[in-house]
């Protein structure tokens, strides 16, 4: 069965920063590459950033570029977003999906999807 569980969403004042987790399991972590998407109430769910089975490779949304940072530690199964300088545009449901090896900006080319965590910036 596999699971893709996120973690690390709160509420942060805005410039504030945030490291959200996703804890894979039940597939061949390697074999993936991993997409972050998020989803504001109201609108589709948006890509955020992506990167490579081996962390060689990463790709980023224009608004979230310089900002934040994508991660993976093939030895934890694990993928992360690290988010610096938060603004309420950021608030939003934040979703991790794995996909083939090669990255992706489109949901439709992830398989697998997570239940989501939560990330609200006050002003």
């Amino acid at each position: 069965q596999v699971q893709l569980v996120e973690s690390g969403g709160a509420l942060v004042q805005a410039g504030g920063s945030l490291r959200l987790s996703c804890a894979v399991s039940g597939l061949t972590f390697v074999s993936y590459s991993m997409g972050w998407f998020r989803q504001a109430p109201g609108k589709d769910r948006e890509f955020v950033g992506a990167i490579s089975w081996s962390g060689s490779m990463t790709t980023y949304e224009d608004s979230v570029k310089g900002r934040f940072t994508i991660s993976r530690d093939n030895a934890k199964n694990t993928v992360y977003l690290q988010m610096n300088n938060l603004t309420p545009g950021d608030t939003a449901v934040y979703y991790c999906g794995a996909g083939s090896k090669v990255i992706a900006d489109t949901a439709d080319k992830y398989d697998y999807w997570g239940q989501g965590t939560q990330v609200t910036v006050s002003s």
